[in-house]
C-alpha cells in the first residue's frame, strides 16, 4: 500500500501529463474550441475546488471536535498526585 504522499503524487503526474498534452496538442486529438477553453484554466479551476474542499473540512472537523472530559479529569487528577508528592519533597507552591 502506497503512501498518501505517493497516491497524490502519481494522481497529479497522471493529471498534469493528460493536460499537457492535450493543451499543447501532443496528442492528434482535434477537440472543440469550446473544449480547450474549459481546458486551459482546469488546473486553476481544480485547485479552488480543492481549496474551498478544505476550508470546509477543517471547518467542519472544528465546529465537530470532541471534548475528552476522561481524559481531563484524569491529567486533573495526575496534577494533585505531582503535587502532592512534590509538596511532600519540599516544594512550595505560591
Amino acid at each position: 500500500m502506497a503512501t498518501k504522499l505517493v497516491q497524490w503524487l502519481t494522481a497529479f503526474t497522471l493529471f498534469s501529463s493528460i493536460w499537457v498534452s492535450l493543451v499543447f496538442q501532443l496528442v492528434p486529438v482535434q477537440l472543440d474550441p469550446r473544449v480547450m477553453e474549459v481546458l486551459w484554466p482546469l488546473p486553476i479551476y481544480l485547485l479552488v475546488v480543492f481549496g474551498s474542499y478544505s476550508l470546509a473540512t477543517i471547518g467542519y472537523r472544528v465546529a465537530t471536535f470532541n471534548d475528552c472530559d476522561d481524559a481531563a479529569d484524569s491529567l486533573k487528577q495526575e496534577i494533585k498526585e505531582a503535587k502532592r508528592d512534590l509538596s511532600s519533597k519540599g516544594f512550595k507552591f505560591s
